[in-house]
């Protein structure tokens, strides 16, 4: 029986002690957000939702990154054991030069209406970590102010070819200039996507006042002091800013961009030229074949084409194609350090983080971008550690497999339409008669059973139904797409 015993305060206090109490707000805040997801969650209480919204949606149903989270959320990691990794280095080198792990900064548009201090604390937080800082062609703070903000970092310039092709070139020799090392040629973006939260939240440059708007923002009264507060909001590439942010990209991006486009910006550009927006194999091995320095695969995420494909299921099929020596990287849909290690493991060389980022600058300014980086250099080295590994060379496709939800219909397809497909009856010439032969000698042949009647599929039993499609008799196809999960090792 246990001996009981009057608590001795003294021991009381060996253990349990009382949290320390911070006034700090923003440090409060940012200190309890234990991962991007709870960032988000605080960008979303302090943003006005017209802003949150711009950076927090994609296009039309907004399929596209759904599927590239969940794409990332689906792998399973093979893990080594007995293999010490007390310390490991995320160190990397990409395109010439260093970077302290295996991730940038992506390009974003309009930042500084998602916070004030805009690509300014992007680029300062990431100078302070080592890590590349991305500037857009449709940022809101200048090619020289960048440099200023990170002088000693690595920066990169985001470049769309506009319909006036003298503002794509003078923002080329602004960027060399100012000792930007490599420029992102992006190509997936030759119209504006169909953003169905903008055009419900009437989101347009310079914001519009309405009721609904002036109601959102009473609870955020620090959005509006920041913004009006600050210096005026200015589009380094953009003549005009009325309307919204569809009509003014749909009035600046050029359809009929082409390879040629590409052949005199990489004339123009002196240092690394990457090509962003790659969405399929022939593309890339042909862009690689062209001598470019690198592809990033991406659906602009999902805020273009929606259900396009998913950038982390092509990663292993776009390396098996150009080689493991290629530069390939990867954006779309990456809200953990894990989605950065299974990268690096199915061969990407580097990965962009686009809405992590913001989400961290909505949350708090430069601090919140300083948050979102720790967040994810802790999940790297957490996961690399449970990997058993070192160093992100010893990252290989066997540590992780992809857990495919849905498989391609084609096959399916095929068989349920050949079902459906009416049958041509074959129709027979009549021989000759001929007169029979006395052949009393022979026996009578035997009379062969007749053939029994094959079982009809399912499929082909729906397909006969009227008005069914191919497609309908498909989802009842024995050998079509499978309820069950199938594993594509990497």
């Amino acid at each position: 029986m246990v001996k009981r015993q009057f608590p001795n305060p003294k021991d009381i206090f060996e253990y349990v002690q009382f949290k320390k109490p911070s006034f700090g707000g923003k440090a409060r805040r940012l200190q309890d957000a234990l991962t991007i997801a709870d960032l988000r969650l605080i960008a979303k209480r302090r943003t006005p939702r017209a802003a949150f919204d711009y950076t927090d949606g994609a296009a039309e149903g907004e399929l596209s990154i759904l599927r590239a989270r969940q794409a990332f959320q689906d792998i399973e990691f093979h893990p080594d054991i007995l293999r010490p990794a007390e310390d490991v280095d995320t160190s990397t080198e990409i395109l010439g030069g260093p970077s302290s792990m295996p991730f940038g900064i992506a390009p974003t548009g309009f930042t500084r209406l998602m916070q004030t201090e805009g690509e300014t604390a992007g680029a300062g937080a990431a100078g302070a970590a080592g890590i590349p800082f991305t500037l857009s062609t449709l940022g809101t703070t200048s090619i020289e102010d960048v440099k200023a903000a990170n002088p000693h970092g690595r920066n990169w310039f985001q470049l769309y070819v506009m319909r006036d092709r003298d503002i794509s070139y003078g923002l080329v020799k602004r960027a060399a200039a100012a000792g930007f090392d490599t420029l992102q040629f992006t190509v997936d973006t030759p119209v504006a996507g169909n953003r169905m939260r903008d055009y419900r939240n009437g989101f347009s440059i310079p914001p519009q006042l309405t009721l609904k708007t002036v109601l959102d923002t009473l609870p955020r009264p620090w959005w509006w002091f920041d913004f009006l507060t600050t210096p005026k909001l200015e589009f380094a590439s953009l003549a005009t800013t009325g309307g919204t942010v569809g009509e003014l990209l749909n009035s600046a991006m050029d359809p009929t961009i082409s390879f040629d486009d590409l052949a005199i910006i990489r004339e123009m550009w002196p240092g690394n030229i990457v090509i962003k927006g790659v969405q399929n194999v022939p593309d890339a091995v042909k862009l690689i074949d062209m001598g470019v320095d690198g592809l990033i695969l991406s659906n602009h995420g999902g805020r273009q084409l929606d259900r396009a494909p998913i950038p982390f299921h092509l990663l292993p099929k776009v390396v098996k194609e150009v080689g493991r020596d290629a530069t390939v990287m990867i954006d779309t849909g990456i809200m953990n350090g894990a989605d950065i290690v299974a990268s690096v493991a199915l061969g990407a060389k580097f990965t962009l983080v686009g809405r992590a980022y913001l989400y961290g600058l909505m949350a708090g300014g430069r601090a919140g971008v300083d948050r979102t980086i720790a967040i994810l250099r802790s999940e790297i080295e957490r996961t690399m550690k449970l990997l058993g590994v070192q160093s992100l060379a010893e990252l290989e496709p066997r540590h992780v497999t992809q857990l495919t939800r849905v498989a391609p219909v084609s096959v399916a397809y095929a068989e349920a339409a050949e079902a459906a497909a009416p049958k041509a009856v074959p129709v027979r010439t009549p021989r000759a008669s001929t007169a029979a032969k006395p052949d009393a000698a022979k026996p009578a042949a035997k009379s062969k059973a007749p053939a029994k009647p094959r079982a009809k599929s399912a499929a082909a039993k729906l397909a006969e139904q009227p008005g069914t499609t191919p497609l309908d008799a498909a989802k009842e196809s024995s050998d079509g797409v499978k309820a069950a999960e199938k594993t594509v090792e990497g």
